[in-house]
């Protein structure tokens, strides 16, 4: 069934391709004829199709002029056998031809005759096997899934692969700038774990200098429990950036659709994504440049703010993370994975 099915969406997605170009190249003159030459060549393979999936299922097919006889009762009943009834009827008993007035009279004085079963005189039974109509329900059925099938397959066809495409460019881009990918888990808390990763990695830690910010005791409690940066460093990270917030609520609550203690709850508690905001108070709060390859390519840079005066210029310029961030390629949508140096 499953041959027969796929060839009939093969033949399917033929014929609309046939019609479409039919229905382009007719004018004003021709536009009629073709489209019902076009109607009648989807109706014949439909009904072909109908045909085959019947016969593979042991059933013959009812001819259409067979549905068109149907009474009620689902028996077939033509003015044809009428006639030949009333005819073998009248021409029965004396052998002598029947006039108008006896005709008459033999049918009000006897009732209606019965149609007999004897094999001789045309009735139902001769015209073999009653039509099964569920199964041509179904086969009608199969045969518009089929069309339907086809007709998706070939929209999917012309629609944009953004998620191959998306993955090729990053490809290219993180071989270009010599950086290797380190897959991150697509949970919500990826863009803070992928900065742990980068943190711990880089020797910084996950806890910012105190001139940079004053952490809260729950926050210091999160940095200190911290057991693989990489796998609960988040928790980290997101105290760090929601306590930043906070305490500069000013350059941020302006961005905000709600209230900044709701928001920096979320932050720090739940597993809300993270986005702009959360990485310009990371840079801000760890004193590191953020450099995100995007999807077509680009890099966005988020800069760290005011310079550490700690740090001199040579040592600022190593301390850069580097994040990939993708739109299409992860099922849950919007994902950041960390990207190290390429040895």
């Amino acid at each position: 069934m499953e041959d027969l099915l796929s060839r009939h969406r093969k033949e399917q997605k033929d014929l609309q391709a046939r019609i479409t170009q039919k229905k382009k190249s007719a004018t004003k003159k021709t536009r009629r004829g073709i489209n019902d030459e076009c109607d009648r060549l989807q109706r014949e393979l439909t009904e072909r199709h109908q045909a085959e999936i019947a016969e593979l299922n042991g059933e013959t097919a009812p001819p259409a002029d067979a549905l068109e006889d149907l009474d009620l009762n689902g028996e077939a009943a033509t003015n044809g056998d009428t006639k030949e009834s009333e005819s073998t009827q009248e021409g029965s008993g004396t052998g002598e031809p029947s006039t108008p007035d006896s005709a008459s009279a033999s049918t009000s004085a006897s009732p209606s005759p019965t149609p007999s079963t004897d094999s001789s005189t045309p009735s139902t039974t001769s015209r073999g096997k009653k039509p099964n109509r569920q199964k041509a329900r179904l086969a009608r059925r199969a045969a518009e899934q089929a069309a339907a099938a086809a007709q998706a397959e070939e929209e999917a066809s012309t629609q944009t692969n953004h998620r191959g495409n998306e993955k090729e460019i990053m490809d290219a881009s993180f071989k270009k700038l010599k950086l290797k990918e380190i897959e991150i888990n697509p949970d919500g808390h990826c863009l803070f774990s992928a900065v742990a990763t980068q943190l711990d990695e880089m020797g910084l830690g996950l806890r910012p200098d105190p001139s940079r910010i004053i952490l809260q005791s729950t926050t210091q409690t999160r940095v200190d429990t911290v057991a693989s940066p990489k796998h609960d460093g988040y928790r980290a990270v997101r105290a760090v950036t929601a306590d930043f917030i906070s305490e500069h609520k000013d350059d941020f609550e302006p961005f905000m659709e709600e209230p900044i203690d709701a928001y920096t709850r979320k932050i720090k508690l739940t597993a809300e994504w993270g986005g702009q905001l959360e990485l310009q108070a990371i840079a801000r709060a760890y004193g590191v440049d953020i450099n995100v390859v995007q999807g077509d390519g680009r890099i966005e840079k988020i800069e760290s703010g005011d310079a550490n005066g700690d740090v001199d210029e040579e040592e600022q310029k190593k301390r850069v993370i580097w994040l990939a961030y993708y739109r299409h390629t992860y099922g849950l949508g919007e994902h950041y994975n960390a990207l190290t140096t390429r040895v």
